[in-house]
């Protein structure tokens, strides 16, 4: 069961504080009785008059309450299982999460605009699968093959330059890496890697050559420009000073595109750059679009209906009811003294 509209169910907190009210007043209506005579006496003048009744009323009104706040929940069962199939091919997001990527010559900074390019591209998919790895000097899976597009963003949103803890560019790990999160070899394999392009390490490639072997396409995207700019070291979102190098010169770093060009060539990709996402969108979907999709998932998934209605019926049905029931004794019931109520 789920549960559709859970803010509803805060509404709840109004069910003690009518219980309190009743039984006050109660009391008080006790208490005025004693101050009036005595109780007796006040009986015997409204023989007609149940105890039990305005007890049966207050909880009519109390379940009625509770079933009109789960109706309002709307409640789902999932009472039927039918087989989805999908069709489409897997993706594997690599992004760069190093220093440089903190460099501000792309609006908010490169890292930031990886995520909106990667974000965006998501939100175009059909029933693609996703992964995503993050990388730097050394390369580290955040989230494996999935068809949840939600926990996928929501990773992607925590990324940032703290989560490896060997700095520079690795290219080569990160196509390593990714290539181990494709498990169906049937199934049509793309990696997205989004990079500034300065590679600090030898052999991408090589790696590159090694993914084209196992049927990988790789689609690079540029992120930066390339005149470059410095690295800020912010504290609280206040730039205190630029990174520097052990001349302590101010490091500029710049968008290395041949590299990444190299690399997409390399597995009959593509290169693109990163400063449109627009442009970026067209050119992954055309590219998709060319990619063969694949049937690589078959599983069965329950089909949750609304119950709410079942509820709110119940509710007014004993709303309903109310309006008919008095306080007063009911004959039958008078009759058989179910309640010690004495005629």
């Amino acid at each position: 069961m789920e549960l559709d509209e859970k803010k509803y169910l805060y509404l709840g907190i109004i069910i003690p504080i009518l219980i309190l009210l009743f039984l006050y007043n109660q009391y008080w209506k006790r208490k005025k009785q004693r101050e009036f005579g005595d109780l007796d006496l006040v009986k015997k003048l409204s023989p007609d008059k149940s105890i039990f009744k305005p007890i049966l009323k207050f909880c009519i009104w109390i379940v009625a309450i509770v079933c009109l706040i789960i109706g309002l929940v709307n409640p789902k069962i999932g009472t039927k299982l039918e087989t989805v199939k999908r069709e489409g091919i897997d993706i594997v997001f690599a992004v760069d999460v190093s220093k440089s990527m903190l460099c501000e010559d792309v609006a908010p900074n490169r890292l930031e605009k990886s995520k909106q390019i990667v974000s965006q591209i998501v939100n175009q998919l059909g029933s693609d699968r996703i992964g995503i790895v993050a990388y730097a000097g050394s390369a580290f899976p955040v989230l494996p093959i999935t068809t949840d597009y939600g926990v996928a963003k929501m990773f992607l949103q925590s990324m940032n330059t703290d989560m490896v803890s060997s700095q520079g560019t690795s290219l080569d790990e990160a196509i390593k890496l990714a290539s181990t999160f494709f498990d169906d070899k049937k199934t049509s394999k793309l990696l997205i890697l989004i990079s500034d392009g300065e590679d600090h390490s030898e052999g991408a490639e090589a790696a590159a050559e090694e993914a084209n072997k196992l049927g990988m396409k790789i689609i690079t995207i540029g992120v930066g420009s390339e005149k470059g700019g410095p690295i800020p070291l912010k504290i609280n979102g206040i730039v205190q000073s630029f990174k520097r190098d052990s001349k302590n010169e101010v490091v500029v770093t710049k968008l290395d595109a041949k590299s990444l060009e190299k690399i997409a060539k390399t597995t009959k990709g593509g290169y693109v750059y990163g400063s449109n996402t627009k442009e970026v969108l067209e050119y992954v979907k055309n590219a998709l679009n060319n990619i063969q999709k694949t049937e690589f998932e078959a599983t069965q998934m329950s089909n949750f209906q609304s119950q709410f209605q079942w509820f709110l019926g119940f509710a007014f049905v004993l709303l309903f009811l109310d309006v008919f029931l008095l306080e007063q004794k009911t004959s039958w019931i008078k009759k058989m003294n179910l309640f010690n109520e004495k005629a």
